[in-house]
């Protein structure tokens, strides 16, 4: 007895129908889920990401990452909000998103572009009605190896997860409520998805917002040098008359004057971070007080964190107001320009009289220095995909 035509017909539909519905079998390597057809097929329409995430959350560091000091400042808070591989996606599609703007044309990358190791070329940022921001964007290179946790020139934000929720909120800079931002985004399939996969919820909620750009700025580790190639040649830290093999004589010259003026007093670490926020004789009179505009404490006037020197070649212009716009205006501000402010830190001091310590570099200290500071410039880093604009 023969199948009639038209059932064998309807049976096909229907097989067809079953297959377009079952999910793929590409696992989530972070929760063990399933990726579904139609959720590469809503990703696909506005986003560039790859089904399986880029590794976000186990990253091939150097020893020194892992071992004191550095990762004694490791602020990453892995009970509450460690780094997931879906969760730093999702990050990284909200740090594009102009979105986040009240208007839709500024996104966190607008004051933080990767080829400028997530800083601002502008000595202040442009916000989403077209105003200046009171001080210059700070790289986000490594941010996470910073010891108190706390972001911001002035630290104010107690951690990177407070932080990354005030620039939204900001009247010059996106000018978002939170309660907009979530409807706002509540009705975007993208990331309905995406947040299912990071949080097992679709759900929109500022605190899954602010835990995930968290994640994707945390994940945002410089290693790849060529002053970290050096420092894994040789194999432990190098002693203070110890070339790096594969530097230049000059690189190595500056090595040494940077460990000797800079790297022991202030910058410290294979990561050259400074460990709290301190006055280095900018002016003897602040119109920005920094630290002291938020505790209130005069003795905390003028007092500024540093961010990680890693890359800093890229970064300019240079400190929280961009008033130098190149490295060596930077290198002879503490060659001699150094006022005597009262808050002034005690290593920029003369032990002896309390004054201001210029380090009074030669011009061949001076050249060296800058030629040791090239070595910290990660291209891998800056050109890395997974940190790159997701959008179409």
């Amino acid at each position: 007895m023969h199948t009639p035509k038209y059932l064998i017909a309807f049976l096909l539909v229907l097989i067809h129908i079953s297959s377009c519905k079952k999910t793929k079998t590409t696992p989530n390597n972070t929760t063990g889920t399933t990726t579904s057809k139609t959720d590469n097929e809503i990703i696909a329409a506005m986003l560039n990401l790859p089904e399986t995430p880029y590794n976000y959350s186990v990253l091939s560091l150097p020893g020194y990452f892992g071992a004191p000091p550095i990762a004694s400042t490791d602020n990453t808070p892995v009970n509450t909000n460690p780094i997931t591989n879906d969760g730093a996606t999702l990050g990284r599609v909200l740090f594009y998103d102009k979105s986040l703007s009240l208007n839709n044309t500024i996104a966190c990358a607008s004051c933080h572009k990767q080829e400028n190791s997530f800083s601002d070329p502008l000595q202040f940022s442009k916000g989403f009605l077209n105003g200046n921001t009171d001080r210059n964007s700070m790289s986000l290179a490594n941010a996470r190896y910073y010891t108190n946790g706390r972001f911001f020139w002035d630290e104010r934000a107690i951690t990177l997860e407070d932080q990354t929720l005030m620039p939204i909120q900001h009247p010059v800079e996106m000018g978002m409520t939170l309660d907009s931002l979530e409807a706002k985004l509540n009705t975007k399939d993208y990331y309905k998805v995406l947040f299912r996969k990071a949080f097992g919820e679709e759900k929109v909620t500022r605190d899954r917002i602010s835990k995930a750009l968290a994640q994707f700025i945390r994940s945002m580790v410089s290693y790849q040098s060529k002053y970290d190639d050096g420092l894994v040649s040789l194999g432990h830290p190098p002693a203070p008359n110890e070339d790096l093999p594969g530097f230049s004589q000059l690189e190595n010259q500056g090595l040494r004057a940077f460990n000797a003026n800079c790297a022991g007093p202030c910058h410290n670490t294979e990561l050259q971070t400074m460990p709290v926020a301190r006055n280095n004789g900018l002016d003897l009179v602040y119109t920005d007080n920094g630290v002291g505009k938020i505790t209130g404490r005069p003795t905390d006037n003028g007092k500024f964190k540093s961010p990680s020197l890693r890359n800093v070649m890229l970064t300019a212009p240079y400190m929280h107001d961009g008033r130098f716009l190149t490295i060596e205006q930077v290198i002879e501000h503490y060659s001699s320009g150094i006022k005597n402010h009262p808050n002034l830190d005690n290593r920029l001091k003369d032990p002896v009289t309390g004054q201001a310590r210029p380090l009074n570099l030669t011009q061949q200290q001076k050249n060296a220095i800058v030629a040791f500071l090239n070595t910290l410039t990660d291209n891998k880093f800056i050109s890395d995909m997974k940190y790159s604009n997701p959008f179409k």
